[in-house]
């Protein structure tokens, strides 16, 4: 199905844009982390048709979603993913807009739309490619279900264009944030390893070298994180190591 190059109606599609655009007065004094799930919840809310909604990431080969308006919504990506084919993963990687006015004959996507249609009740998708900012490795994408056929009209495939600028926006902050995070833990992390190492060096006389090693094997052999068990070393003063099984003495297992 062609993507409609104007809307059919311009009043509609002007009321759906002015809901559209309030939603970024809306989301500017949103946290980072709620970002996302604004956006998705309001194209639900605002735009006609749409049902549910998701926004799909691929990073390294590998696809997830990360928010979706319901069960049913992760289901339908999910599917793609394993299929590696559908609106959502095509307009990914062509960088595109699919909409599916019925994806039980959609010719497409047959496999993926007769699944989504019995096992899902999707019956019309809509799914844009979205530009990310900074961050080169990731592609993104939003996605809309309907679970009746022809859900989206012009009016909603220009509005989503709009919504789709808001979504990569929300998705570009929730994702920078969330590598600040991470980073603050693998800083908090060798802090803690560092602190634990001088720690045995102290007590034990250790070279750097000899005290790392020993919280690699008490890693190792306890199964454990090496920062919970520098945490550990940090807090108690003390390096508790796994006690290992006994080697079997001469004659062991022969009867004697």
């Amino acid at each position: 199905m062609p993507v409609p190059t104007s809307p059919a109606d311009p009043a509609a599609m002007a009321e759906v844009a002015d809901a559209v655009l309030r939603l970024g007065e809306q989301l500017r004094g949103a946290a980072a982390d709620t970002l996302v799930e604004a956006v998705i919840e309001h194209a639900v809310a605002a735009l006609p048709g749409v049902r549910w909604a998701s926004i799909t990431t691929l990073r390294q080969g590998r696809f997830r979603t990360l928010a979706a308006t319901g069960e049913e919504a992760r289901a339908a990506d999910a599917i793609q993913y394993e299929l590696g084919s559908g609106p959502c993963v095509d307009a990914v990687l062509e960088d595109s807009v699919h909409l599916s006015e019925d994806l039980a004959v959609d010719g497409r996507w047959p496999v993926y739309g007769a699944r989504a249609a019995e096992e899902l009740g999707m019956r019309s998708a809509l799914a844009y490619r979205l530009t990310l900012v900074a961050d080169p490795d990731l592609l993104a994408g939003l996605n809309l279900y309907s679970d009746v056929p022809d859900a989206f009209d012009a009016a909603t495939v220009w509005a989503g264009t709009l919504l789709a600028t808001h979504a990569a926006w929300a998705v570009s902050l929730e994702l920078t944030r969330q590598r600040a995070e991470q980073l603050e833990v693998a800083l908090r992390s060798n802090r803690e390893i560092g602190t634990a190492i001088g720690v045995l060096m102290a007590q034990h006389k250790l070279t750097r070298d000899q005290a790392h090693e020993l919280l690699r094997v008490a890693s190792q052999d306890g199964n454990r994180k090496m920062a919970a068990i520098a945490a550990e070393v940090v807090e108690t003063g003390q390096l508790s190591m796994p006690r290992r099984p006994a080697r079997p003495g001469p004659g062991a297992g022969d009867g004697r």
